[in-house]
């Protein structure tokens, strides 16, 4: 008899949902994941990536007393290597203008994403620290204890700084757009997109939102429930995910379909 695999570590993982508003009510930056890296291959999903070490590092300097510190950072440090938008402001408060960001991003964003300059010498040579009070903290999601690579993950809401340009980086990402939760939503239904389970559900919870302001007052005011999705079989043997109902997802059963990414989940009516 072969011995059992051992569990894989789920590695601390932050997402941003960026938003701003548009003319039918918030707009969400997504992009659309390179089809050749090992992870989401081909699938619209948020930014986001893995925490840094080195995120801790600046966590501590900057909002030290926050459990969720190091995952702040790491988010905004993905949506500027992911995105172009650095939610940064100088040590008095003062936010970037737009030409002040795209000179950030031409100076600084290659560097970066080829791994030959840190975020913490990017916010030293701009002189500026990260906006970690403009995340709202949204969602926890870990990945099944079962999967061979699992994610614990924190999604922050972020509104887009006016006026600055959000653009996907060419490597992890291959294509990007602004739309609605809804849209983003039909259109997978429609056969348009690819997404991930725990991308669909986040979609679904800000789809009946009216205004970016709105979204994040609904979000800042609702605790964050932990979900970790629980493979089950109904009495009719399909296979299903269980989370927590209290999460405000609109239920605690949804059909697995295939099993990282399931086809058809109906959107939740809001709370």
């Amino acid at each position: 008899m072969s011995e059992a695999k051992p569990m894989a570590t789920a590695r601390p993982a932050a997402t941003v949902l960026l938003l701003r508003d548009g003319a039918a009510g918030p707009e969400i930056f997504l992009v659309v994941r390179h089809r050749e890296i090992e992870f989401a291959a081909g699938a619209l999903v948020f930014p986001g990536g893995r925490v840094e070490p080195a995120d801790a590092e600046i966590a501590a300097g900057v909002c030290a007393n926050d459990p969720f510190g190091a995952f702040r950072v790491a988010a905004v440090r993905e949506t500027f290597e992911e995105c172009g938008l650095l939610l940064a402001r100088t040590p008095g408060g003062v936010a970037l203008d737009p030409a002040q960001g795209a000179a950030v991003a031409a100076a600084h964003r290659d560097a970066l994403n080829a791994g030959s300059q840190g975020f913490a010498a990017l916010l030293r040579a701009e002189g500026l620290v990260p906006d970690v009070g403009a995340l709202v903290h949204f969602a926890h999601w870990v990945t099944p204890s079962d999967l061979p690579k699992r994610f614990d993950t924190h999604f922050f809401l972020a509104p887009a700084p006016p006026g600055h340009a959000a653009a996907h980086d060419g490597r992890e990402a291959v294509d990007s757009i602004w739309i609605s939760p809804a849209q983003a939503l039909a259109e997978a239904d429609a056969g348009q997109h690819t997404l991930l389970f725990p991308t669909r559900m986040n979609l679904a919870r800000l789809a009946p939102a009216a205004s970016l302001g709105e979204a994040l007052a609904t979000a800042a005011a609702r605790p964050v429930v932990t979900v970790q999705p629980q493979l089950e079989t109904d009495a009719e043997g399909r296979k299903v995910l269980r989370i927590p109902v209290e999460a405000g997802y609109g239920g605690p059963i949804f059909p697995a379909g295939i099993r990282a990414m399931v086809p058809t989940v109906r959107t939740p009516t809001k709370p």
